[in-house]
Order: C-alpha cells, then sequence, then structure tokens
C-alpha cells in the first residue's frame, strides 16, 4: 500500500506561484512513475506532469515552460512548482503513482487532492 499525501495548495493571485508538494510512503525511485493530475470544476481529470523512475518528464503541451515537476529522492517527495499562474489553472491537484506489482501488472494510487484557485 503506498499513501501519497499532498500539500501547499491555496489561493494565488494571476501571475503568481506556488509549489506543491506529495510525501509519498515509498521509496519514490521503486514507482514506474510519479506525477501530478488536475481536475477543474466539470471537467476531466487530466494529466499536468510525470517522472518515471529513471527520471524523465511529460508535461501537458500547454503547460510546459510554466510548470515544472521535481522530485527529491531523499525525502521520497515529489513537487510542481508552477509559475505565472493563470484563472483556468483553477483545479484540484492530485498525486499519483504507478507502481509495479508484477512482471506483468501494475498499480494506480492517488493522493486526496489539494485544492489550487487562481484569481484575476
Amino acid at each position: 500500500q503506498v499513501q501519497l499525501v499532498e500539500s501547499g495548495g491555496g489561493l494565488v493571485q494571476a501571475g503568481g506561484s506556488l509549489r506543491l508538494s506529495c510525501a509519498t510512503s515509498g521509496n519514490i525511485l521503486r514507482f514506474n512513475t510519479v506525477g501530478w493530475y488536475r481536475q477543474a470544476p466539470g471537467k476531466q481529470r487530466e494529466l499536468v506532469a510525470a517522472i518515471t523512475s529513471g527520471g524523465t518528464t511529460n508535461y501537458a503541451d500547454s503547460l510546459k515552460g510554466r510548470f515544472t515537476i521535481s522530485r527529491d529522492n531523499t525525502k521520497n517527495t515529489l513537487y510542481l512548482q508552477m509559475n505565472s499562474l493563470k484563472p483556468e489553472d483553477t483545479a484540484v491537484y492530485f498525486c499519483h503513482a504507478n507502481v509495479r506489482r508484477t512482471a506483468s501488472s501494475s498499480y494506480d494510487y492517488w493522493g486526496q487532492g489539494t485544492e489550487v484557485s487562481g484569481s484575476s
């Protein structure tokens, strides 16, 4: 069982910055991927950014250049630095981890989410 606990959300003015954190209960390097998703009101959950165990990062095209994903392997913590925030970034942000169970299967874990509200 893997636990993911997000923190760092809040209300921020347009153009401001926030850094989200996700504390994981396991060795973050043993996860296939860890990342961030978000879900805005009335919309589907979407990928924000992810990072593989090997360090390869993947971003939603619309967020490249403003958001940066990183991790601290010693603290087993994932981060999302969000700059130049816009009102449309308002959403609940979820931490996600895909963990290998067997040679041919894996399991997805989710945090409880942290809310980010951008004001104009």
